[in-house]
C-alpha cells in the first residue's frame, strides 16, 4: 500500500511540475519545465549521494578503526546487508553529539550509510542494528532515489513559481503571486507525505532484516528523546535534507501531520509492537521502556 501511495504522490507532483510549467508559458514552458525537471533529477542522480556526504562532514569508517564501537558498528552493518542480499555498502560516521542516522545513493550499488558519534555513544548494540537495518531497508526499497527525485522536483517546483511572478506578472499579477505561495507549498506537502509512506515502510523491513522491532521501537524512543536536546547545526543550515534521517534532525519537530517530513514517532513504535507481535516476540519492553533512560552503548 506505502508503494502504491508513493506512485500516486510521485505522478502528483510531477503533474504539478508539468501544470505550474503550463501556467507559465503554455504547452512550450510546460516541455520546458520537464526538461530542467530532467536535467536537474539526472545531475541529482549522480551527485546526491556526494554532496549528502559532504555537506555533513561524514568519514568513512571500516572494521580496522580503533574504536571498538566504530569497528562493531561496522561489522553489524555489514553483516545485516548480506543477510538483506545487498551489496555491502559504504560505511560513514559523523562527528555530531546528536543521534541520528541516514542512507543515501542513487541504488544499492551505490549506497552508503551513516551513523553520527551521538548515536554509537546513546544506543546499546542491538539497538544501533536496528536502525542501520531501518537505514539498509531504505537503500532496499530505492528510497534515497526516490527522495532525492522528490526534493529536486520540489526545488524545482519552487524555481518555476518564482519564474511565474517575473514573467507572468504583468499579464496576471493575482495569478502569478497565488502560484508563487501556493505551488512550493503543494510540492512540499507532496514530498513530506511521501517521507512519511517510505518511513514507515523503512521500519516494517528494517524490522524483517534485523528480526528485532523492539530493538527498533527502543532506539526511535532514544533517539527522539535526545534529539530534541542537542540541535543539529549542519542539518539546520539545509532543512530540505531533513527527511533523509531515521527521526527529524531539526528543532522544529511536530506531530504526524500534512507539514512533517517524518510519522510521529509513537506511531511508528505502536506499527513495531504489531510487527512484534505477528512474529511472535514479547513487544514489551518496546512499549515500556521509558524515554529517557540509557541502557550504555553496548549493553
Amino acid at each position: 500500500m506505502n508503494h502504491l501511495k508513493t506512485y500516486i504522490l510521485l505522478a502528483a507532483m510531477t503533474a504539478l511540475f508539468g501544470a505550474v510549467g503550463y501556467m507559465i508559458g503554455g504547452s512550450g514552458g510546460m516541455f520546458i519545465a520537464l526538461g530542467v525537471a530532467a536535467a536537474m533529477n539526472l545531475f541529482a542522480y549522480w551527485n546526491a549521494d556526494k554532496m549528502v556526504l559532504s555537506h555533513f562532514r561524514a568519514q568513512p569508517v571500516d572494521a580496522r578503526h580503533p574504536d571498538p564501537r566504530v569497528r562493531t558498528y561496522v561489522e553489524d552493518t555489514l553483516a545485516l546487508a548480506q543477510r538483506a542480499s545487498l551489496p555491502a555498502p559504504k560505511v560513514y560516521i559523523i562527528d555530531n553529539p546528536q543521534p541520528n542516522a541516514f542512507a543515501t545513493g542513487r541504488d544499492p550499488e551505490h549506497a552508503a550509510v551513516a551513523a553520527t558519534t551521538g548515536l554509537l555513544g546513546l544506543l546499546s548494540r542491538d539497538e544501533i542494528r536496528g536502525v542501520m537495518a531501518h537505514e539498509l531497508a531504505h537503500v532496499k526499497n530505492r528510497d534515497t532515489l526516490t527522495m532525492t527525485v522528490t526534493a529536486t522536483i520540489a526545488g524545482a517546483i519552487a524555481m518555476l513559481a518564482n519564474f511565474a511572478f517575473f514573467l507572468g506578472g504583468n499579464r496576471n499579477p493575482i495569478a502569478s503571486i497565488l502560484i508563487m505561495i501556493l505551488a512550493p507549498i503543494a510540492a512540499s506537502l507532496v514530498q513530506m507525505a511521501i517521507s512519511r509512506a517510505r518511513e514507515y515502510e523503512a521500519d516494517r523491513i528494517g524490522a524483517e532484516i534485523g528480526g528485532e522491532p523492539e530493538a527498533l521501537a527502543r532506539a526511535l524512543r532514544k533517539i527522539e528523546a535526545y534529539a530534541r536536546q542537542r540541535v543539529n547545526v549542519d542539518a539546520e543550515r539545509n532543512p530540505a535534507m531533513a527527511h533523509l534521517f531515521i527521526i527529524n534532525p531539526l528543532s522544529g519537530q511536530g506531530a504526524d501531520n500534512l507539514f512533517s517530513t517524518h510519522p510521529n514517532t509513537q506511531n511508528r513504535i505502536a506499527q513495531l509492537a504489531k510487527l512484534a507481535a505477528r512474529l511472535g516476540r514479547s513487544s514489551a519492553s518496546a512499549a515500556a521502556r521509558p524515554w529517557g533512560e540509557r541502557r550504555g552503548p553496548w549493553g
